[in-house]
Order: C-alpha cells, then structure tokens, then sequence
C-alpha cells in the first residue's frame, strides 16, 4: 500500500484536489485559487505550493489545514513552482516575461529574479541542489541555473518546444520532453549537452523519473482535437521505451511515490488522475477531480480529513507582473 498525499491543480477548475494516496479517494478540494497550472507539495507535506496563472502570484497553503498562508507576485503568466533541494527558497517559471522568481519558503520575500530564455516552462532542482533546469518553450533551450548565485550559467539547445525536465536520481543525466518533435531528449549533466533523443508519442507533456532511478515516464498528452491516451516508461539503463500503457485522454502530468509503486497521472481531457502500478504497468485506480487537470505532486505525508471537504481561499486582488526581464513571452498550453 502506499502512503500519502497526491496534488493536484485543476487548472479550468480553478481549486486544488488533495487524494489519500492509500484508497485512492478525494480527502480535501481546495477552491478560490484562479488558474492553478501546476502544484508542488513540500516533501513534509506541511505546505503546498500552486501558482494563479489568472493573477500572476504563487500561492502557499497549509497542508493539513487547507488554510491559505500567503501569496507573492510572480512574473507575467506563471506557469510552475518547485521548491529548491535544501526545500528554503521556491522557484516560480513565469512564461510571459522570460524570468524566474525566487522566494523564501519562510517569510515568501523575494530573494531574486532570474532572466532566462524565452518562454520559460517547466523546472527541476538537481539532486545535489546545487543547479535548477528550466525547460524554454519557445527557446528550444534548457536554462542551466546556480542556486547559489541565483542567475542563469548555461544555456543548452535541446530541440523543439520543451516542456519539462527530469533528473536520474544519481544527477548524472537529466532529460527533457520535447513537445514539437514528439520526443525526449537526455542530457549529460556534467557536459552540459544532448546526447541521445529517442520518439515518445504525441505532444508529451511532462516527464517524471522514479526514485528507485529505473524508469522514466512521459504523459503523451496530444492535443484536444486529437488526444493521446498513453504514458511512455523508458528504461533509464538503455533509454529505450519499453512499454506505453493506456492511462486516459490527454495524460499531462506525473509523480510517483517515494517507493516507487504507483504513478498519478493527470488526464487533462477527462478530469480524472490514473493510478498505474509500477510493478505490472497497468492502470489501478481512477480518482475523478477537478476541470482540466494539469500539475500534480507527491507528498509522503498523509493528509489530514478536514472537517468540511471543500475550503475557498480568498487571494488578494491579480497581482501586477513583477519587472526585471525584458523577454517577450507566449502563453502555455503545457
């Protein structure tokens, strides 16, 4: 059985959906947070992170009491939020205006803006934490960022459209999902450069590697007129794909538990998360959430079963972007 709490950010639905990991069952939803494209829950499970893509702010909760414990402005159009390795300063990608925030976990005051290529996506911390990838949508690039001098030291081509990152879990190599070329790409760390590609299926979203550093999984999220409803599990040893099991319409995004037993996927087009088990890569669960559900995150903590079980927080007023980058942007679909 596994233990813990699953995010999930319903980004039409404007709410979070919190699932006890152990029945596969909704414990809490979460509403009032405007356009939540992706969440991230503390390893602790004692916060949990979104951004509000409609009012530009990232927002910090109480993960056990549902409660809203803050929010800051971000840059124009935030896409998603991670938290750094050593878990004291949260990292916010905002699409719109070439730039990432960086914040304290604490007090949320603004440590830095980071400039980076354009249209910057989704972020990984490296396992050392001692670098955070961001994938560029409309660079083509990976931005290589030192977390101890908050500022950009590389940037690497990967190809068309990438989407999100993932680090093997011994930081040699880290991979990226290349939504214009229905592909994956694998990165040398240490070199700083592709050195392997290999097909994935449709417009793949984003991408997960699990914590016993076996495999990879990518959502083949297609498009709304024409879905894909596969996960594809590549084997790290030999960055082949080595089986794509139907999860649902529109797979977008992934975690999976600290043992690696299961996945959670999000099923854009069917506002549901599938639940496939590792072992026999096969779908196990269904859990109904939220309209169009997007970013979704793993917290070995098990949630708390809140007295009501659905709470609206009430954000300040759509925040102004804040400035510092003089990139242009798009808006993300991803």
């Amino acid at each position: 059985m596994v233990t813990g709490t699953v995010w999930v950010a319903n980004e039409n639905g404007g709410s979070l959906t919190a699932i006890d990991a152990s029945t596969n069952r909704v414990t809490a939803t979460v509403k009032g947070i405007p356009g939540p494209h992706n969440v991230q829950a503390a390893p602790d499970g004692r916060t949990v992170w979104a951004v509000s893509g409609a009012t530009n702010q990232v927002v910090k909760l109480d993960g056990s009491r549902y409660s809203l414990l803050g929010t800051a402005a971000t840059g124009d159009m935030p896409a998603h939020v991670i938290l750094g390795t050593n878990g004291t300063q949260a990292y916010v990608s905002s699409t719109g205006n070439g730039s990432v925030s960086v914040f304290g976990t604490k007090s949320l005051s603004r440590n830095g803006t980071i400039t980076v290529d354009k249209g910057p996506h989704g972020m990984r911390p490296s396992p050392d934490g001692r670098w955070v990838y961001t994938a560029n949508t409309a660079a083509g690039t990976v931005s290589v960022l030192d977390t101890a001098k908050d500022r950009q030291v590389a940037s690497i081509p990967v190809g068309a459209t990438p989407i999100q990152v993932a680090f093997q879990p011994d930081g040699r190599f880290a991979y990226v999902t290349l939504g214009g070329e229905n592909a994956v790409a694998k990165i040398d760390v240490a070199k700083r450069t592709v050195v392997a590609k290999i097909p994935s299926g449709p417009a793949p979203a984003q991408i997960y590697a699990s914590p016993d550093g076996r495999y990879l999984l990518v959502a083949n999220q297609g498009t709304e007129a024409k879905p894909g409803r596969t996960v594809s599990i590549i084997d790290t040893a030999t960055f082949t794909v080595v089986a794509r099991p139907t999860v649902g319409k529109g797979p977008h995004g992934i975690t999976i538990d600290t043992a690696s037993r299961h996945a959670f996927i999000t099923n854009v087009y069917q506002d549901d998360v599938a639940v496939l088990d590792l072992a026999e890569l096969k779908v196990v669960a269904r859990v109904p959430v939220g309209d169009a559900p997007n970013g979704i995150s793993f917290t070995s903590r098990s949630p708390v079963v809140p007295e009501n079980p659905e709470t609206t927080v009430s954000l300040p007023q759509a925040a102004m972007p804040e400035s510092g980058s003089s990139h242009g942007g798009e808006g993300h679909a991803h």
